[in-house]
């Protein structure tokens, strides 16, 4: 295959059609293949070697370690992405998933890389974790010194000293403008910018190595930079969703669509007339104010703290007022998150519904998605359908949580447990009690819950399996005195110390109880979270020769799009890939058995709402 002609970087000063250089670049065409006098093209890579990259308006730049960098124009950027993926498959480091993203609308799907952004939020825990995040914490820079970009004027054009043209500023933080993508409108920038994201891997590299939290540490951030490749396909590809049946549904709830705000507002008062109609005549309450529904319900002699719906459940039999109350405040729900507006803004002519994803949500690490994905009523799922052809494999893990207990504490009778389809079953047995009291207690020592009709078991618990039990106390015992966590994955958990100067004893003692609870329970659905996602990404992996596209992750949870031709095969690979994840975070041991068994249901359905829950 022959390469297209890259761009070659020269030290005399002029401008390209590549882009608006700086005075010291230029940017001209190569006759040969190879990019520079070194004779070196990105067909010399060795497979699965660290590439960095960085896409600008009119130029990419490759940048590797100990060989020149490499820029092409940016009309040439699909064959030559696509030329290098199939030939070596590098490892693309980049500073977050909008780079992946870019080369996926180019119609590559990159195998796998290195994320900037989700490598520092896994070391450094948080949310934020843009170019100058990355660049300040492994500076040892004060983060809350980062520079913010400034309109100029006559009073603060002269504060910045130092060459723009470069990327770091005098204060030693990345300039703002660089941070905000101004770079891309330059070649010589895109060049340094690709350079820095190449520096800020070793960086992060030598700052694993340098925790010794083991190689876990390492595994788990290719797993969730390989996550964030998932979450820009899955912004790409889209869930199928058949709008005409969603819409349906909706009507279902709210009446058919309304032409005008006349019969919109008609349509309100019906759905609101439905439940006052059970008061007295004259009298009436906003539905939609928490406060005056709690006044509705005393004025029919209903006490409540608060009208949450499970409360309200509890009370159907109590007034005719309430089911109907119930009934309304679904479709308020529908309409006022899942109505007609998010149809039209969300699913595309193409059938798709489309939102934007996010390995990791800053706390325990659980991917996120925006619009309405990860909260779609269950009344709505029927509207998720497989298109015509193809089918949807879907799979959720079963009792997650323990069986991640078992595996990070290393308890050898809470890993017997696991061997179990039902874990809690040879619990109970072994406590002595019935198997619901077996699951509260096991569920109460993972969130901190040591009291209620559990308590019992839970100190049985502590008898029978004190290795977990005793992984669980640490973790609670580090928290309350503010000391910071790390997952089994090595994700970072804050847990700083707050500042108790006027605090009683007693709200000391409860704000140290509450940072326990939250210590020993983020130890767990960090994990957990961890877990899926290294079992998400090796599904992608796998299963490119199937056509298989996952297009969901909802917490346990994974919806595949295959071709029904080969759904049973999905699912049984589906299947294969939980055992190699399982064994990436317990291998066999020397007798050949799994020490901890991970497992799913899995089925073939043809619309979301078939799976069983």
């Amino acid at each position: 295959m022959r390469w297209p002609t890259p761009l070659a970087l020269t030290t005399t000063g002029s401008t390209s059609s590549a882009g608006a250089d700086t005075p010291s670049v230029r940017v001209s065409s190569c006759e040969d293949e190879r990019v520079d006098g070194g004779g070196f093209s990105l067909s010399d890579l060795a497979t699965g070697e660290i590439v960095s990259v960085a896409i600008g308006d009119h130029a990419v730049a490759f940048t590797f370690e100990g060989r020149p960098t490499l820029l092409i124009d940016i009309g040439d950027a699909p064959d030559v992405f696509h030329a290098t993926e199939q030939a070596v498959s590098p490892r693309w480091t980049w500073w977050s998933n909008r780079t992946a993203l870019k080369i996926i609308e180019l119609g590559v799907r990159p195998a796998k890389c290195w994320d900037l952004s989700a490598a520092h939020r896994l070391l450094f825990g948080g949310w934020r974790s843009g170019p100058e995040q990355i660049w300040a914490r492994l500076h040892n820079l004060d983060t809350a010194s980062i520079p913010h970009r400034m309109p100029v004027t006559l009073f603060n054009q002269a504060l910045d000293a130092g060459d723009l043209g470069e990327p770091v500023g005098p204060d030693g933080h990345l300039r703002p403008e660089w941070v905000d993508g101004d770079w891309s409108k330059s070649s010589a920038q895109v060049v340094s910018w690709a350079d820095t994201a190449l520096a800020m891997q070793q960086l992060q590299s030598r700052y694993i190595d340098d925790l010794h939290h083991g190689p876990q540490l390492r595994a788990t951030v290719l797993s969730e930079s390989a996550a964030e490749l998932l979450c820009a396909e899955l912004e790409v590809d889209g869930l199928p969703v058949d709008a005409a049946v969603a819409a349906s549904i909706i009507a279902g709830f709210v009446g058919p669509r309304p032409r005008d705000a006349a019969e919109a507002a008609a349509e309100l008062k019906r759905r609101d007339d439905d439940v006052l109609q059970h008061l007295p005549p004259g009298i009436t309450f906003d539905l939609r104010s928490p406060d005056q529904v709690k006044s509705l319900l005393r004025r029919v002699g209903i006490e409540v703290p608060d009208t949450r719906a499970w409360r309200l459940e509890a009370l159907r039999d109590a007034h005719p007022i309430v089911e109907p109350l119930l009934a309304w405040r679904r479709a308020e729900r529908v309409l006022t998150t899942f109505g007609y507006a998010w149809v039209d803004e969300h699913i595309g002519p193409d059938g798709r519904l489309r939102g934007l994803w996010s390995g990791s949500d800053g706390a325990a690490g659980r991917m996120t998605a925006s619009a309405g994905l990860h909260n779609m009523p269950a009344e709505l799922r029927p509207a998720v359908s497989a298109e015509s052809g193809y089918a949807f494999v879907r799979a959720d893990l079963g009792q997650i949580e323990p069986r991640i207990l078992a595996a990070v504490s290393g308890d050898p009778k809470l890993a017997a447990a696991t061997r179990a389809d039902d874990m809690y079953a040879p619990v109970a047995e072994q406590l002595r009690v019935e198997r619901e009291i077996a699951k509260v207690a096991v569920l109460g020592a993972m969130y901190g819950q040591t009291t209620g009709k559990g308590a019992e078991a839970l100190r049985r618990l502590e008898r029978e399996y004190p290795v977990a039990m005793g992984y669980l106390a640490n973790a609670d015992q580090a928290a309350q005195g503010g000391n910071d966590l790390r997952t089994y994955g090595g994700r970072l958990v804050p847990m700083t110390a707050i500042n108790i100067n006027g605090v009683s004893d007693r709200d000391a003692r409860s704000r140290a109880a509450a940072r326990g609870r939250f210590g020993r329970n983020a130890m767990i659905q960090g994990a957990a979270a961890e877990f899926f996602k290294t079992w998400a990404v090796l599904m992608r992996a796998r299963s490119n020769h199937l056509n298989a596209r996952i297009v969901l992750c909802l917490h346990d949870e994974l919806l595949i799009h295959v071709p029904e031709d080969r759904a049973a095969e999905t699912a049984a690979l589906l299947d294969r890939c939980l055992q190699e994840a399982a064994h990436r975070w317990a291998p066999v041991r020397s007798d050949g058995l799994q020490p901890v068994r991970f497992v799913s249901d899995t089925s073939v359905v043809g619309a979301w709402s078939e799976a069983k829950d």
